[in-house]
């Protein structure tokens, strides 16, 4: 049986990238492996197991472009109100909190903010299927 283990961003600026996800979302630095031409740095959040790994080439000096074909990751929050003043006092610029009910019924709440890099994230309220 398969179990997600991480996904991989490429990132330009390290220490931007993981003050980010530290005052933003708790994620704290699980292993950091460093090579001559690059660093991965896994960032976990205490709350599960998943990791976000980053990327750090050492020869890349311009800001990734992140094409098309990328979506956003997500991240599930018991207090989305809380969540969303964190992000925005770690310096992110949050979407404002969307109520989704297509028809009718609550899927989700939830707001999109990018990280340093561009990269989106969805950050969930807890409750039906986003546990």
């Amino acid at each position: 049986m398969a179990k997600i283990a991480h996904s991989m961003i490429r990132v330009l600026d390290e220490a931007a990238s993981v003050a980010f996800y530290k005052a933003a979302f708790d994620m704290e630095i699980a292993d950091r492996l460093d090579f001559d031409d690059f660093t991965l740095i896994y960032l976990s959040a205490p709350e599960g197991s998943f990791e976000l790994e980053l990327t750090i080439n050492k020869a890349q000096s311009e800001p990734y472009e992140l094409g098309n074909g990328y979506g956003h990751l997500a991240l599930v929050v018991e207090d989305l109100e809380h969540a969303r003043a964190k992000v925005e006092a770690a310096g992110g610029a949050p979407r404002d909190i969307v109520d989704f009910r297509p028809a009718g019924e609550r899927v989700a709440r939830f707001f999109f903010v990018a990280d340093p890099d561009g990269y989106q994230i969805e950050v969930i309220e807890a409750g039906g299927r986003f546990r």
